[in-house]
């Protein structure tokens, strides 16, 4: 699980729809094997509540994930040079969304925030996010305005580092996928294994059941 950074914002309750079905959904997937209908997701309680942070979008303007403007987002930190890690956890998300009925992938947004903005401009990010998902939102914007957004739900994120043998290093960043709901809370995140088919069905019970 993420380190948690609590703060004088963090809220101690979950809120919105999206927080009170994963508190519940959640409490009923204990033992070592996940019954069916049940989430695969691990959750973060009480859950980071995302640091108002405007970065600039790919489309030109600015977005702040304390007001994402979806029902539910999915958002990875990662960078465009990133030779290993990133790809497959945004292949895996892209498969996943492609799964999605057309009236639940309406209703979720993929975002991806550069940690490696002194190359991954608004530009660059677009034709990169473009070869995963048209739809997907980039932010890019100020490394230490990053960090601040990356600690608020407990993902490390620090300078990339070129090796020697090309590429640049992995550890630079968190890769959990973060669950963020439509008041800028995140109460559950998946791992960087986890599987499109998991994340699918996790995605369709999280949305189905908060209807």
């Amino acid at each position: 699980m993420p380190e948690r950074s609590v703060g004088p914002g963090r809220r101690a309750v979950l809120a919105g729809g999206l927080g009170v079905l994963l508190a519940a959904a959640l409490t009923a997937c204990g033992g070592d094997e996940q019954p069916a209908g049940t989430l695969t997701a691990a959750p973060v309680d009480p859950p980071f509540e995302l640091a108002d942070v405007p970065l600039a979008t790919t489309e030109g303007g600015e977005l702040s994930l304390a007001q994402p403007g979806a029902r539910l987002s999915l958002v990875f930190f990662g960078y465009t040079n990133c030779p290993d890690v990133c790809p497959l956890v945004m292949s895996s998300i892209a498969t996943a969304l492609t799964r999605l009925e057309p009236e639940e992938r309406e209703q979720v947004q993929l975002v991806f925030v550069t940690t490696d903005p002194s190359r991954d401009d608004e530009e660059r990010l677009r034709r990169y996010l473009d070869g995963y998902d048209p739809t997907a939102v980039g932010l890019t914007g100020d490394l230490d305005a990053i960090r601040g957004l990356a600690e608020s739900v407990g993902i490390f994120v620090a300078d990339a580092e070129e090796l020697a043998s090309g590429g640049y290093d992995l550890g630079s960043h968190g890769s959990q996928v973060i669950a963020v709901d439509g008041d800028g809370l995140a109460p559950a995140f998946w791992r960087q294994d986890v599987s499109s088919a998991d994340l699918a069905s996790d995605l369709s019970l999280l949305l189905r059941s908060d209807t």
